[in-house]
């Protein structure tokens, strides 16, 4: 059986711009800098409980708010203050592709909506979206917690999540996405096992997935 999407949720960082743009990493690097400057930290300390934090929590902010009452709007703000003109450059070509799809779209991100939409500007993809649903809108949770998902659905308007179809690059979001009956796709070549049900190199072939040669179903590639 074929399955017709409602729903078409996009993840941001690393997902509609590839990893090598270095735009992460220079959020990694502001992270370590707002622990080593509000906690008084040396930097290997502050790199020792963002990899800490990241991996009991979900996210480093999450495990920073319940255990240093970090303030998320100071933290945010902070941590993305970088220049995205370094590290991005408009996508015409995913524009085109976004704007051909006949179906709702929306980002799902663990960022905030500030950071999102100076994204979006600089790739040039702003208008192709219906809403962003960020941090902010599903706490106290974050991906990849399915209650994050289960909020970001009901925000959306969507009853039937297995007529949802998730772009993600991070194995873990995708697997709690895929538990609670999203379609998974895992956008680039993430280190390790995924139980995505199909993976695409780049976020430019999802027009693939809507070609009449080829189409969503629920069969899994597993």
């Amino acid at each position: 059986m074929k399955m017709k999407p409602e729903l078409l949720i996009f993840d941001l960082d690393d997902t509609l711009y590839p990893p090598e743009s270095g735009l992460w990493h220079a959020i990694g690097d502001r992270i370590n800098l707002y622990i080593q400057r509000r906690l008084g930290l040396t930097l290997a300390e502050a790199v020792a409980l963002r990899d800490q934090m990241y991996h009991q929590y979900g996210t480093t902010l999450r495990g920073l708010q319940l255990h240093y009452r970090i303030s998320p709007e100071d933290y945010l703000a902070f941590v993305h203050d970088v220049p995205l003109n370094r590290y991005l450059k408009p996508d015409p070509p995913l524009r085109k592709i976004l704007t051909s799809l006949p179906l709702r779209k929306v980002i799902f991100t663990n960022g905030d909506r500030a950071h999102a939409n100076r994204v979006l500007n600089a790739l040039q993809l702003d208008g192709c979206f219906e809403d962003i649903i960020d941090i902010l809108d599903i706490a106290p949770y974050c991906k990849p917690m399915p209650q994050s998902f289960q909020l970001a659905l009901e925000k959306a308007g969507v009853q039937d999540f297995s007529r949802c179809v998730l772009f993600e690059d991070s194995n873990r979001n995708i697997s709690s996405a895929r538990t609670l009956g999203l379609f998974t796709v895992l956008v680039g070549k993430n280190g390790g096992p995924s139980e995505a049900h199909l993976q695409i190199p780049t976020i430019h072939e999802v027009i693939s997935l809507f070609t009449p040669a080829f189409c969503l179903s629920n069969r899994s590639k597993k």
